[in-house]
């Protein structure tokens, strides 16, 4: 069903076919997915501008959820509609969950991956295009001198304030609002939206019908009061144990990638042992796409539920639900927010902060476990500058400087 009422510029197919490279080679982690998006689909297709991408990226910060999914969802809306969020969702996520459900039923010989040498030839490879697509963003988004400062000074605030004790999300979430404020004091809007043009002449989101909005706010609601309740009433060890438990990890997890796993552990605590929940997460860190197919894993060994493959279908159909969701419920309100003179001029700050943000996480984790911590740092980083110079200079598709890197990485270090 079309909720937009709008003709698409292209084909869910089409859409499947790009989310399905990009979820065979995206390694990295969120902060790398981003990286790989901005080449696949705003220097490689111009399916966005770099504004209307930026915006996204500022949107998927303040919901909870994996960020770099729900960004990958929205462009697959923009693209295809509804059949194209879905797309983008199956192509980017199913890789990963199903090397991790094959890893579920006993694909383990491999053992420790930590220090394999093609490991860390795919971080490399995650280092070279994280570092392209942040200096491509600055360049664009926080070249000016209020821009780049407001840009530096979410770099240090995050480079500085965990180290405090403060937990990570609260820090990104509350550097990205500062940021906003920021430019609404500080940076002028782009001149096309102060004499009243429209940011970029482009929409992030179809024109989807405000019931239909709406509709997916309340379920979203509904979900988190609603499911608890199943699962008391269905008793433990049910499926809708198992859907509430991976909604609610979906829902409340702002960061998404890393934060959510101290909230799936203590969920999953009882139905899954502890050495198969470390198992589990040391397999997703050597497969491509979100970090939250994780989900899928734990569903599959989890004592709660039918386990198997039923059950990491389950797991993961509920783990990201709430995101497309909260995509398909707030973007058009986003989209018409951010043609406003006052929104235009916080959201050029919100943009320099995302740009610190991502540079912040240049360093770490993208940085420090892609080089720093490989068996042999300068080799890493050898590899990281072949890549990289791949990347921008020969125009290497990001999939072959991955496979490459990997080959590299796996005979040589």
């Amino acid at each position: 069903m079309d909720i937009t009422g709008s003709r698409r510029p292209g084909s869910a197919l089409e859409v499947l076919g790009v989310f399905s490279r990009l979820g065979l080679t995206s390694f990295g982690g969120p902060v790398a997915h981003l990286g790989y998006f901005h080449e696949a689909f705003v220097v490689r297709r111009g399916w966005l501008s770099e504004r209307a991408y930026a915006d996204l990226v500022a949107f998927c910060q303040f919901l909870p959820g994996p960020a770099s999914s729900q960004v990958g969802m929205a462009i697959g809306w923009r693209r295809a509609g509804i059949r194209g969020l879905l797309a983008a969702w199956a192509g980017f996520t199913l890789p990963s969950a199903l090397l991790l459900l094959g890893f579920a039923y006993g694909v383990g010989a491999m053992g420790d991956l930590e220090g394999a040498g093609w490991i860390t030839g795919l971080k490399a490879a995650a280092v070279a295009v994280v570092a392209q697509a942040v200096l491509g963003m600055a360049r664009t988004l926080a070249s000016g001198p209020r821009t780049a400062t407001i840009a530096g000074g979410a770099v240090i605030a995050l480079l500085l304030l965990p180290a405090t004790g403060a937990p990570l999300a609260l820090v990104q979430v509350a550097v990205i609002v500062a940021a906003g404020l920021a430019g609404l004091w500080w940076v002028a809007p782009p001149s096309s939206v102060a004499e009243g043009g429209a940011a970029d002449g482009e929409r992030l989101a179809g024109a989807v019908r405000p019931g239909a909005a709406i509709a997916c706010l309340v379920v979203f609601g509904l979900g988190l009061a609603v499911l608890p309740l199943l699962a008391a009433v269905a008793g433990a060890g049910g499926i809708a144990g198992l859907v509430d438990t991976f909604y609610r990890a979906g829902s409340l997890v702002f960061g998404g990638g890393h934060v959510v796993l101290p909230l799936l552990q203590a969920e999953t605590a009882g139905t899954v042992t502890h050495d198969e929940f470390l198992a589990g997460y040391g397999a997703a860190q050597a497969v491509p796409g979100p970090l939250f197919t994780f989900a899928g894993y734990l569903g599959a060994v989890s004592t709660s539920g039918p386990g198997g493959a039923l059950g990491a279908a389950i797991a993961l159909v509920a783990v990201f639900t709430p995101s497309a969701l909260l995509v398909v419920g707030a973007l058009p309100y986003w989209d018409r927010l951010r043609r406003a003179v006052r929104a235009q001029r916080a959201l050029a700050g919100v943009n320099a902060g995302v740009v610190g943000l991502l540079a912040a996480a240049f360093y770490d984790p993208v940085l420090t476990q892609g080089v720093l911590a490989a068996p042999s740092p300068p080799s890493a980083l050898a590899l990281v500058v072949t890549a990289y110079v791949a990347l921008t200079q020969w125009r290497t598709p990001p999939w072959a400087v991955v496979v490459a890197a990997g080959a590299v990485g796996g005979l040589l270090l």
